[in-house]
């Protein structure tokens, strides 16, 4: 097996698929796809083959408990603040503020989603 990234797919759970749906387009722009995998609810996020990164679904289901413990997904975002001003909007919260790195040249930023999960942000600084 060729080394790679660890990571390949993740699953966000959601108690309301619909809402977090909305929260998730609205905050990010994205569009999903619905499927249902091994019988539960899925919204996949937008992938592409060709770019860097992995993907994932909204996932809703028995095992599928929301919470602000445990693993952080880290999703990436031209602008935080654009960002965490648009989870205001949907009624999410900001639990961690944005923090700015320059050494390594990115800023992050946590917030609680429309489910109650704790989601990160990941913004690469531009070099003036």
């Amino acid at each position: 097996m060729l080394p790679s990234n660890p990571a390949v797919y993740f699953e966000i759970p959601v108690k309301d698929i619909q809402r977090a749906e909305q929260f998730y387009s609205h905050v990010f722009g994205f569009s999903f796809e619905k499927e249902m995998i091994d019988g539960y609810e899925m919204a996949l996020f937008p992938f592409e083959e060709k770019n860097s990164g992995i993907t994932g679904a909204l996932a809703k289901g028995d095992v599928y408990k929301p919470t602000k413990n445990g693993v952080i997904i880290y999703l990436k975002t031209a602008d935080i603040d654009e960002t965490l001003s648009k989870v205001q909007d949907r009624g999410g919260k900001t639990l961690y503020p944005k923090k700015i790195n320059e050494k390594y040249g990115f800023a992050v930023a946590e917030f609680e989603d429309s489910e109650g999960n704790r989601i990160a942000l990941h913004e690469t600084l531009k070099n003036d």
